[in-house]
């Protein structure tokens, strides 16, 4: 059974390290595994074992390039993980990973650092709101949004060996910690934080923490709200949605990404065909991106444990 932790600390450990120590660790395991970045180790934690390794390929800043080698890569028999910004690993690559990967079935791990509004100073360019609604449209794709350093180990190791394009988004930073060091995180599978009757909480990523915090407060209010991390965007549990949903009678979604054809819009898809409830979200709206740090652009974009109360108690007005 998967042990929630969470206390509202962050984990000591920085994401790209554990990027870094997971891919070295899976390298050494299987001589399969391979990994190819875009002119940013340093970024992906890969940077110093990259040094001491065959298994390591830096394809410069072309990552539409890289994406075509992973491919060919996986058509030769081996397990490629490719990294990017999120922006270039979700934008960037997208013909190339729809075809050669997806169509071509040709089984790719792609990466995406500083999703959503992690990208802080790197500004509105480097700003992936829609990688989420993009890798959900490609046949047979797996799309997380890792929740903490644990879960990106989990999911990461998990990916290598599953079939088709896999896409992790995640911050390169530190995220709150969720989960106890060494838990398993079966893809596929959410995972409940906090159980509740009045309302749920389906979240992903750095919301997690957002909705936790939103559900203490709500809770000294007089509102019981669940809360649940759907780190797995596609393929969603629909199972465990319907089943929270009929329990608690109202939804709110909680993302770091455009709220068209992301997890707002999978969830919809599951309470429209199979129980229909009040829904809100808290989620970037129709959008671009900006510079300025993590705390102000969460309060711009609306990201925040206080948005989330406030959509809540909208919610509940509908039940």
């Amino acid at each position: 059974m998967t042990k929630v932790v969470y206390n509202g600390e962050m984990d000591p450990r920085l994401c790209k390290d554990v990027i870094g120590a997971t891919v070295a660790s899976l390298s050494e395991s299987d001589p399969d595994v391979i990994f190819l970045d875009a002119d940013l180790m340093s970024c992906s934690g890969t940077l110093k074992w990259s040094k001491t390794t065959d298994r390591a390929v830096d394809c410069g800043i072309a990552e539409a390039n890289m994406a075509g080698v992973a491919a060919g890569l996986a058509a030769a028999g081996f397990k490629p993980i490719i990294h990017s910004f999120g922006t270039f690993a979700s934008r960037r690559i997208y013909d190339q990973i729809f075809l050669s990967g997806g169509y071509a079935k040709n089984d790719v791990t792609v990466i995406g650092t500083d999703p959503g509004v992690t990208a802080t100073m790197n500004g509105g360019t480097h700003m992936p709101f829609e990688d989420v609604a993009l890798y959900n449209a490609l046949p047979g794709a797996t799309v997380i949004d890792a929740s903490d350093p644990t879960c990106l180990q989990s999911v990461l190791r998990q990916c290598v060996n599953r079939p088709g394009v896999k896409y992790i988004r995640v911050g390169r930073k530190q995220y709150a910690r969720i989960y106890e060091d060494g838990a398993e995180l079966p893809i596929g599978k959410a995972v409940t934080l906090r159980e509740g009757t009045d309302v749920v909480i389906f979240a992903a990523g750095i919301m997690l923490h957002e909705a936790m915090k939103a559900a203490a407060s709500l809770e000294a209010q007089g509102v019981s709200a669940a809360v649940v991390d759907c780190f797995t965007i596609k393929p969603i549990d629909a199972d465990a949605i319907a089943a929270w949903a009929k329990k608690c009678g109202a939804v709110v979604v909680a993302e770091n990404a455009n709220r068209h054809g992301g997890l707002y819009s999978m969830i919809l898809e599951v309470l429209a065909e199979r129980c229909p409830v009040p829904a809100a979200c808290v989620a970037v709206e129709d959008e671009f991106g900006e510079v300025g740090t993590q705390e102000y652009l969460q309060e711009r974009f609306g990201l925040t444990a206080a948005h989330i109360e406030e959509q809540v108690k909208a919610v509940l007005l509908r039940k």
